[in-house]
């Protein structure tokens, strides 16, 4: 497995609370720096990778107290016909309330979603420890292959 992340990975976030918790903070390896969403869920990351690949584990540092604890995995399946791209669910993963690493297995809900790579990877945070809805991102790694 390969990190899948790098300079050609577009990234999207549903909000961001201001300039000095953007998106770019996810990956820039820094543990000083964050995205912080607004308040409100459910909130998003949204990758699009520059060629097809198969997640296979996920890393995520939050911060406690703003932890999206129940989040939904999409991806855009490759093997679908242009006109006709849809997000279908990948999978889903339960972040604990905690400031360290976290790592979770993608183990697809069907198989063939994966088959011939995805396009791109989005996680919903449906629901988040804070009163507010905000989530606060200071890492970000998804590992894999490229297909």
């Amino acid at each position: 497995m390969q990190p899948l992340l790098n300079a050609e990975t577009k990234i999207k976030v549903s909000s961001t609370l201001d300039k000095s918790v953007g998106k770019k903070n996810l990956t820039d390896g820094s543990p000083e720096t964050c995205w912080t969403s607004q308040q409100g869920t459910p909130q998003y990351i949204q990758l699009s990778f520059p060629s097809p690949v198969v997640p296979k584990r996920i890393e995520l540092t939050f911060q406690g107290g703003f932890v999206g604890t129940r989040c939904l995995v999409e991806c855009l399946p490759s093997a679908q016909e242009a006109g006709a791209k849809t997000w279908a669910v990948l999978s889903r993963i339960y972040p604990e309330d905690v400031n360290r690493k976290q790592s979770f297995e993608l183990i697809p809900d069907d198989a063939r979603l994966t088959e011939g790579g995805v396009e791109g990877l989005k996680l919903v945070f449906e629901e988040s420890s804070d009163f507010f809805g905000r989530i606060t991102v200071y890492d970000m790694q998804i590992f894999g292959t490229v297909s």
